[in-house]
């Protein structure tokens, strides 16, 4: 997967070119694969987070701070914030900034929800008080509804709720989303209008995840230390993705409501297909078989806390009104996730490994718009 001049040429579209973009969150996980994408695509990328929350972490391992206008800071901070976002003046701003993990929320709920509540009202105050801003998709999750533990997958039209402090903080956020839009930024409302949306995701994979109590970092660790990792829900279901995934939506998503269409500012979920569907065994013995050198895991005998069983996430409005799909099969997911920490392990450069793989999936995102064109001028010869 080499990544020439000619392959960064290919990426660049006349949508984000030399716009300016505001990440919050861009020292996590998912921020620093959209950051770094944005970048490739020539966007002017500034972040505002705090500083990375593990080590090793992907902010570092990608040396995003020389790509980027690297801003640090709080988000329950509502001055420092609005300060940043007005010496950025960004035109588009991505909310990723959050806390994440279903067991620290348990572990610290107000701060929980200080963080992903109160946080999100600062960034959209401070989107309200900046001219220059004209979209924002807000990041919230997949566990953001209230779950029945369905074998179907939830809609956007279902109920939202939340169990633990996490999921019900995101739920939280979709609710106080909704109204700033309505409240603030319709057409009707007295500020500027923005274009507002929310995107809720499946369980993200993908290299540089370090976090603590996920599923690939954890057998990562294991792997490397050669112990067995300890798993705590093997037959737990979950609509898993490579992190690419997602982030093309929010990037896909980011565009059309650029472009002011109606109907766009709205809640999406973004899933794997209905047929890649697996328990948390399947996806950590497959991680196994795929790392080798004798890699296993076993089953966590200790009580936990409480976590959904089931869960899946219908994303048919994203493939039908964003014409977003997934393109990567779980087998190759697992390929890429498996192929970005042995390159780190080896101590590779994890930019280039990175960029290699935006690349090759934005190849796929081409080949598919290209079958698209062929398809509908067959159509109109015919």
């Amino acid at each position: 997967m080499g990544f020439g001049a000619g392959t960064m040429e290919n990426m660049v579209t006349s949508n984000w070119e030399g716009r300016r973009v505001l990440v919050t969150g861009h020292t996590g996980f998912k921020g620093g694969w959209l950051a770094l994408w944005l970048w490739a695509l020539k966007a002017h990328v500034c972040g505002f987070a705090l500083a990375p929350p593990t080590e090793p972490n992907l902010f570092t391992a990608l040396r995003l701070e020389q790509l980027i206008d690297n801003k640090r800071g709080d988000i329950r901070d509502s001055q420092a914030f609005l300060q940043c976002v007005q010496q950025c003046e960004p035109e588009v701003v991505f909310h990723l900034a959050a806390q994440p993990l279903v067991r620290q929320s348990y572990a610290d709920p107000v701060g929980t929800y200080l963080t992903n509540v109160i946080g999100t009202a600062n960034v959209l105050e401070a989107v309200r008080h900046t001219p220059s801003v004209r979209t924002v998709v807000v990041i919230t999750t997949d566990k953001c509804y209230r779950n029945n533990e369905w074998a179907w997958g939830y809609r956007e039209v279902d109920a939202l709720g939340g169990h633990d402090p996490y999921s019900s903080s995101k739920a939280c956020v979709e609710i106080l989303t909704a109204s700033y839009r309505d409240s603030f930024f319709s057409k009707n409302a007295s500020d500027h209008a923005v274009a507002l949306a929310t995107a809720r995701a499946g369980n993200v994979i993908g290299g540089g995840d370090w976090s603590t109590d996920r599923l690939i970092p954890d057998l990562i660790r294991g792997f490397i230390s050669q112990h067995p990792t300890h798993i705590r829900y093997p037959n737990a279901i979950r609509p898993w993705q490579h992190v690419l995934e997602p982030v093309a939506g929010y990037l896909k998503l980011a565009e059309k409501l650029r472009e002011r269409e109606k109907g766009f500012d709205a809640a999406w979920n973004f899933g794997p297909s209905e047929d890649e569907s697996f328990t948390v065994a399947e996806i950590a013995s497959a991680m196994a078989a795929k790392w080798g050198n004798g890699a296993t895991w076993i089953r966590d005998e200790v009580p936990n806390l409480h976590e959904a069983k089931v869960l899946r996430l219908d994303a048919s409005k994203a493939r039908t009104e964003l014409n977003w799909k997934p393109r990567l099969t779980m087998a190759d997911a697992l390929d890429w996730v498996v192929s970005w920490f042995k390159a780190w392990k080896a101590g590779q450069d994890m930019r280039t490994v990175t960029l290699d793989q935006i690349a090759s999936y934005s190849r796929l995102q081409q080949a598919d718009a290209d079958l698209l064109r062929t398809q509908l001028t067959t159509c109109r010869i015919g």
